[in-house]
């Protein structure tokens, strides 16, 4: 895989990214794309998503704004129809029978290029249970070398029902195919004491495939490289400075920003699941 190149893309193709997300993480998730080279729209109206997400070169939806589900499946079908790339971050989406129901729906209704989150959400996607709590992985399903194997089957379950890309974050990030997997090793554990890093890494998604939309594994991949590397960039800041979370949020966005093409191709680190 070229991260490198993947990069490079998403600067020369200046992807316009749709994102339907939460009001919690809107201006992060706008910010991101543009330090990554994206031009980010927040349109979310039922009345216009279905033209702004057509004429988008991607699409993000965001489950954690569960009020905009119609938008979303507007949108989605859209974008389907307009051949654009269309991300899906099922925020919460074991946790409540409202939330179950709308995940449901937009899987039934769109067909999603990407889907991104972490081990509880693509479980209850996956296998249909209640999992999790709020936006955080269950204590059962963080992924670990032991339980690594059983992460990645649920991931290609859901990857070859839905004929997506599944990417599931976590201490390993797994980004996998309904047969094909790979697993990167960045990132840090400060990334989990923001709010919104997911949603960050999410709309991210949606700047690299939206900027790589026939090659949507390895869009996917260098997206959660790029995140992890910046990651890591951001926590050698925050341990430098002594500062903390808040910081740290500004540095991940400043460190996506000043990624370069080089840092992407000698500090990712990745393999082939051959498991």
């Amino acid at each position: 895989m070229d991260f490198g190149a993947s990069l490079r893309l998403v600067r020369e193709n200046t992807p316009l990214v749709d994102c339907i997300t939460n009001f919690v993480t809107v201006n992060d998730c706008a910010n991101i794309i543009l330090a990554a080279g994206g031009s980010p729209s927040m349109a979310a109206d039922i009345r216009e998503i279905g033209e702004t997400a057509a004429a988008s070169a991607a699409l993000v939806c965001n489950l954690g704004a569960v009020d905009l589900v119609d938008s979303m499946i507007v949108g989605g079908q859209a974008a389907g129809k307009a051949g654009r790339p269309v991300i899906l971050d099922p925020v919460a989406a074991g946790d409540t029978a409202l939330r179950r129901r709308a995940a449901a729906a937009l899987l039934d209704a769109v067909r999603f290029t990407v889907i991104r989150g972490n081990a509880s959400e693509i479980r209850a996607l996956a296998l249909g249970q209640a999992a999790g709590s709020g936006v955080d992985v269950s204590e059962s399903d963080k992924i670990t070398e032991q339980s690594l194997p059983l992460a990645v089957s649920i991931a290609r379950t859901l990857a070859k029902r839905t004929g997506s890309v599944v990417a599931v974050s976590g201490p390993i990030d797994i980004v996998t195919t309904a047969d094909e997997t790979v697993l990167l090793r960045n990132g840090c554990a400060t990334m989990s004491r923001i709010t919104g890093s997911g949603c960050m890494l999410t709309a991210l998604l949606g700047a690299f495939c939206g900027a790589q939309p026939d090659r949507p594994l390895e869009a996917a991949c260098a997206a959660v490289a790029a995140m992890g590397i910046a990651g890591e960039k951001a926590e050698a800041r925050r341990l430098a400075n002594g500062t903390g979370n808040a910081t740290f949020r500004t540095d991940l966005i400043d460190a996506v920003f000043n990624l370069t093409e080089e840092e992407m191709e000698a500090n990712v680190r990745y393999e082939i699941y051959e498991g």
